[in-house]
């Protein structure tokens, strides 16, 4: 698992497993063209493996869902 959601932390935002880093983060860093690399320089409890699997989900959702 790479997310979890609790109602009771941080208004129940998907997080990061074992972190208080909502995947959102993520996210915003790629929309102001940071890389992986600087996000997880940036959140050190982040794991790459957490990042990816999370991007891969994302790439998945967004091909079944947009269509060009």
């Amino acid at each position: 698992m790479f997310a979890q959601s609790n109602p009771e932390v941080l208004d129940g935002l998907p997080l990061f497993d074992g972190t208080r880093v909502p995947v959102q983060a993520l996210v915003e860093y790629l929309v102001e063209n940071e890389t992986l690399d600087s996000f997880l320089r940036d959140f050190p409890s982040v794991r790459r493996d957490q990042a990816v699997a999370f991007l891969h989900l994302a790439n998945r959702v967004v091909a079944r869902e947009v269509a060009v």
